[in-house]
């Protein structure tokens, strides 16, 4: 063979996420981008705070060795001591007096992608199993094959979205490796509540003394800061062998710039070893020295809040327009989408017919869950307001 098949394979295959958005572009090209309503990429609307602009700034007047240079591998170390410090001072109360972090135990990623990547290749082996919780951002699953291991869907409670922590149980087996977890979550904006958290950890404990295996917990929290009232625990003071993964790409509206970092908590019972796969994992992946500038924007942004308001306001108005055109949703509590009942069983058929009316939502069969689609509202008020006569127009076809 020329080349490799299975490259080959995910780039023939595309993302359906990234493929109506595609659609979206060319389509605003031909019509106006005010006739079209795309509500396919979590491509967060909302400016980046002032203080990424001043950090910017201030970066530009170093000399240009130190601006452009390379970092260590890992990241800068007063930048990792400056994530480390604020996620003590957040979470410190819920560990008790077990520490939170450290600059050690961290890694600075280009982006959630890479972080959620190396954390696969530092613990998965060649048979091993990592179960996610469906539904699901349909690229857990290139990065876990790609990684050597399966990808086991297990599906969410379908009334609340909260983990079946009983289908959890039953999908563990002597191969499992890891179980994947987002919360805030895409697609559904779901938080998992400690409630739910706890019976998960106590699941995964009874398996791992039954099985005689470790199970580790991977909590990807991208949209951590992006809440309506709802709390998200710090999930390492639930189940000790946790790593975290996180993005800044939705909490300071930075998606194109690709930073963020893994966490191996120092609690975590394979820590030492662990932070070393994560670091040769970033080696053997090419993901090093993230971008020096964003690196020096973090440690000057790291407590600066998202725009959370903002989001309130088009969730408010979303879901009070589908609510009078009798849609059915999930109210979410995090993140920035919202997941609809599809009007037939077929998610596919269902998005075909809103494609016709020039609403983009996502269908949900990549999600590993059928009969939905998913509604991304990180878009311009504007956006939703107008889009409610397509949305009356196509439920009107179902009538």
């Amino acid at each position: 063979m020329a080349i490799n098949e299975k490259s080959y394979a995910y780039g023939a295959s595309k993302s359906s996420i990234r493929e109506i958005f595609a659609y979206g572009s060319a389509r605003k090209a031909e019509i106006g981008e005010e006739n079209v309503f795309d509500f396919s990429l979590g491509n967060p609307s909302i400016p980046a705070p002032d203080e990424v602009r001043q950090s910017l700034a201030r970066s530009l007047e170093l000399p240009p060795v130190q601006l452009h240079g390379y970092t260590p591998a890992n990241g800068i170390p007063a930048v990792r001591a400056a994530v480390a410090a604020s996620l003590t001072r957040r979470f410190q109360a819920e560990c008790g007096d077990a520490p939170v972090a450290a600059a050690d135990d961290l890694y600075l990623t280009c982006g959630a992608a890479a972080s959620l990547s190396i954390t696969f290749h530092a613990l998965v082996n060649a048979g091993d199993e990592v179960i996610v919780i469906a539904p699901y951002f349909p690229e857990y699953r290139v990065w876990i094959e790609t990684s050597g291991a399966t990808c086991v869907e297990v599906l969410a409670d379908q009334s609340t979205f909260q983990i079946d922590t009983e289908a959890v149980r039953a999908a563990i087996n002597e191969h499992t490796k890891a179980i994947v977890i987002n919360s805030p979550n895409n697609p559904v904006g779901s938080v998992y509540t400690r409630a739910n958290l706890e019976a998960l950890a106590a699941v995964l404990r009874e398996r791992e003394a039954e099985l005689g295996t470790a199970i580790y917990l991977i909590s990807d929290e991208p949209y951590r800061e992006i809440t309506y009232g709802a709390e998200v625990p710090w999930n390492p003071a639930i189940y000790d062998r946790t790593i975290v993964c996180y993005s800044y790409s939705k909490s300071l509206s930075l998606p194109g710039e690709r930073i963020g970092w893994v966490l191996v908590p120092p609690t975590n019972p394979e820590h030492d070893r662990l932070v070393l796969a994560v670091a040769g994992a970033g080696r053997k992946l090419g993901f090093v020295c993230a971008p020096a500038i964003f690196q020096r924007v973090l440690a000057d942004c790291v407590d600066v809040p998202s725009d959370v308001e903002a989001y309130a306001r088009n969730r408010k108005a979303l879901t009070e327009g589908l609510t009078r055109l009798c849609y059915e949703y999930i109210e979410p509590d995090g993140a920035f989408y919202l997941w609809v009942k599809a009007l037939e069983p077929d998610a596919e058929a269902f998005f075909q017919k809103a494609k016709a009316l020039d609403l983009l939502p996502v269908p949900s069969d990549s999600f590993g869950c059928p009969g939905w689609v998913r509604i991304g509202y990180c878009v311009s008020y504007e956006t939703i307001v107008n889009s409610m006569p397509a949305w009356e127009k196509l439920a009107a076809q179902y009538k």
